[in-house]
């Protein structure tokens, strides 16, 4: 059996300044994207839906083909020339025949081009090789399209958020496959969409009403479904799909299908208030955050997310709004990680360890889609550290690769540790400080550019959490959807 096993995986913040080229999926953020026996290297063992894959189809005896794996950060859309590189690899190699695809996708990719980058991918696909049977992981924050499950034969999507199942997913997408090319199992696929956006702060599935949404899909498995996915969707997108989704597949019962799909959808909607995430205003976060910090506790940390500029939500990381107040309140003992800003890291490099520096520190990369900017921090400080910022990933996320943050410095003003980084990543794993030369149990305050997939390597670390919403572009949404908009029910697309 020939299995050809591809990455195309990319989380599109349509209101994201950040570009999205070819480099950028690709190591160390230049070059072109991996493929081949070193992707294969790369990827074996680890808790990814690469990891997944390799593990079903190594253990089918079959040959393996891979063309190219290729994800990067959220972040805008994604440019044409990039698109049109990853897709031909992967429609190229289907083209010269297989008997099974394995592809990794996301499920919210926008290019340039294309609202539905994962659907246009597979009508491509269907263009060369119609019959090929396909098995799709895709994260629980896919927008969904009706291409994208049309043209699958099977979809699976994660359970957990933060996502630490993407392995298991991965697995099931592929055994599922496996099990209608050997043994004749018909996966028959209902889905639909709510009007709804559920806040990416509220979709954690340690929280209601995700939990149980996602417990119910889970327990459907179990009593017979052959896959059960719930799609919370990725807010920041202005297209016309984005928002909540239920993709059922059950073996050759379409009323079964349609039936669990329907529970889901009309639960997910009576539920939707708690969906919605209250704010408070950035100074009262913070002055709690500071009180908390106040009272002696050996507990550990109080770990502050400036959660608005997140890059794993296509957030600039490199506003500077959280960071201003936390200084202006005079919070001491804190590590921070980190702002996106390669020409302060240069600023430090060409400073030297241990010497005094004052520097302009992010706020460099400009907001059109907001109303509102942020700005640079004019700040004096001393280098601490530079660092090749690469660590092996520990956590349950991502575990056995390797986060790379870029050349980073560490710049200390005050008693306040600040992480410079020169490449976006979202700081989930303690080993970002530790990379560092910083112990992040014996700092009185952590803060982190972060929103749910924090609690992975923190969650056990901290011992009180302060939401700060600051600026970024991990804000804005599709119209009219609910909760903005009075939308009565939820006619489900």
């Amino acid at each position: 059996m020939h299995i050809i096993i591809a990455q195309m995986s990319h989380e599109t913040n349509t209101y994201s300044p950040v570009i999205s080229d070819l480099a950028r999926f690709s190591p160390g953020g230049k070059g072109t994207p991996i493929a081949g026996d070193a992707a294969r290297e790369m990827f074996r063992g680890t808790a990814s839906c690469m990891g997944g894959y390799l593990m079903v189809a190594e253990a089918a005896g079959a040959q393996i083909t891979i063309p190219v794996v290729a994800g990067a950060p959220p972040s805008g859309a994604v440019e044409d020339q990039a698109y049109e590189y990853i897709a031909e690899k992967i429609v190229h190699a289907v083209a010269q025949g297989c008997d099974a695809l394995f592809l990794d996708l996301h499920g919210a990719m926008v290019t340039s081009s294309h609202e539905d980058g994962e659907g246009e991918l597979l009508r491509r696909i269907r263009d060369v090789n119609p019959d090929v049977p396909i098995a799709v992981a895709l994260d629980m924050h896919a927008n969904l399209y009706d291409d994208i499950v049309g043209l699958s034969t099977i979809v699976a999507g994660y359970h957990t958020y933060p996502h630490i199942d993407m392995y298991e997913t991965a697995e099931l997408a592929g055994k599922i496959l496996l099990e209608h090319i050997v043994n004749g199992v018909k996966p028959t696929m209902a889905w639909g969409n709510n009007p709804m956006l559920p806040h990416i702060m509220r979709q954690g599935t340690d929280d209601q009403p995700n939990r149980a949404l996602q417990a119910r899909a889970q327990e459907m498995e179990r009593d017979g479904a052959l896959a059960v996915s719930v799609f919370t969707g990725f807010p920041h997108a202005d297209i016309t799909q984005a928002g909540f989704s239920v993709v059922v597949a059950t073996d050759n019962d379409p009323e079964l299908a349609h039936q669990l799909r329907d529970e889901l959808l009309d639960e997910a909607w009576v539920q939707r208030k708690q969906f919605v995430y209250q704010l408070e205003p950035l100074e009262q976060s913070v002055a709690k955050a500071r009180l908390l910090g106040e009272s002696q506790s050996d507990e550990g940390p109080v770990l502050i997310l400036d959660h608005y500029d997140n890059t794993a939500s296509g957030g600039t990381m490199d506003t500077t709004n959280v960071l201003a107040e936390v200084l202006a309140q005079g919070l001491e003992d804190l590590a921070f990680c980190g702002i996106y800003d390669p020409d302060a890291v240069k600023v430090m490099r060409d400073a030297g360890v241990g010497n005094e520096v004052s520097l302009s520190l992010g706020g460099k990369l400009a907001m059109p889609a907001l109303q509102r900017h942020s700005h640079p921090l004019n700040l004096t400080g001393r280098v601490r550290l530079i660092s090749e910022g690469r660590f092996p990933t520990t956590i349950a996320m991502g575990r056995g690769l390797i986060t790379d943050m870029g050349v980073t410095a560490v710049l200390t003003v005050g008693t306040v540790d600040i992480m410079v980084v020169s490449r976006h990543f979202e700081p989930v794993d303690p080993g970002c400080f530790r990379a560092v030369g910083i112990e992040p149990t014996e700092r009185r305050f952590l803060m982190l550019k972060s929103r749910i997939h924090y609690r992975v390597g923190f969650r056990d670390l901290a011992r009180e959490v302060v939401e700060c919403a600051g600026l970024g572009v991990c804000t804005n949404v599709r119209r009219p959807i609910y909760p903005l908009d009075n939308v009565a029910t939820r006619q489900s697309l």
